[in-house]
């Protein structure tokens, strides 16, 4: 059974006396494990659909089902605790609430979740270590560099245990080094945890490491494509 389907997807706006179709007749399906990317110039639709696959927005028409639920048939707070458990979000502004620490920001959406604080303890500390941040989870956001304040939001998006993760520009403010070295924990995470990752993005970095590229342009799905490389390296494992 798939983890993601979108079914004949469309997404309209008013702009005054004028009716904008930002997203028309997307069907989509994703597997578990899955790291794909949404690409295409600006206005093309792909943070429209980001936002749409995680509860933020609502379609005009057309259903998106994740684990067998369909998100448009949830009331306002059973999406929100749906969301809560099942999708984590990394965001390009981070997101880091600043008075608390890495190891608090991270177990902040655990807490929410109820978890016990043991519980939530470890996982933290598990997930920033997995980061590379286990000798840095006593700083506050403002003691990090850019790079290592994405990690925490990685771990964070991570430690609350959702199947997919949906990530809008997340190495827009990185350099290159930083921006492989998160490239290269989020796929590997992908692989260990079984999660699904799907990118927004301009970045040609998070295009090269992409199993699977979907373009947008003028609000519908031009190319669908799995990458050379990852055909290349899937067919080795199978052989």
């Amino acid at each position: 059974m798939s983890l993601l389907n979108i079914h004949n997807i469309s997404k309209s706006y008013r702009q005054g006396e004028i009716e904008v179709n930002a997203l028309s007749e997307i069907n989509l399906t994703f597997e578990k494990g899955e790291f794909a990317a949404l690409v295409g110039p600006s206005g093309s639709g792909k943070t429209t659909l980001l936002n749409l696959i995680g509860g933020l927005d609502t379609p005009t028409s057309g259903e998106i089902h994740l684990n067998e639920i369909n998100l448009s048939s949830l009331d306002e707070q059973t999406l929100s605790q749906f969301r809560l458990f099942q999708i984590g979000f990394i965001f390009q502004a981070y997101n880091l609430v600043p008075v608390l620490s890495a190891l608090e920001n991270v177990e902040l959406i655990m807490v929410l979740q109820n978890r016990h604080l043991s519980e939530r303890r470890e996982r933290a500390e598990h997930y920033l270590k997995l980061v590379g941040l286990q000798d840095l989870i006593h700083r506050r956001p403002s003691a990090l560099s850019g790079g290592q304040q994405q990690r925490v939001a990685v771990a964070r998006a991570l430690a609350a245990g959702p199947g997919l993760v949906l990530a809008d520009e997340p190495t827009a403010n990185l350099d290159t080094e930083n921006a492989s070295a998160l490239l290269d924990i989020m796929y590997n995470l992908s692989k260990e945890e079984d999660t699904t990752f799907i990118f927004s993005t301009h970045d040609v970095r998070v295009m090269d490491r992409a199993e699977r590229i979907i373009k947008l342009e003028d609000g519908y799905i031009k190319t669908d494509t799995i990458s050379t490389i990852s055909s290349i390296m899937n067919s080795d494992q199978n052989c």
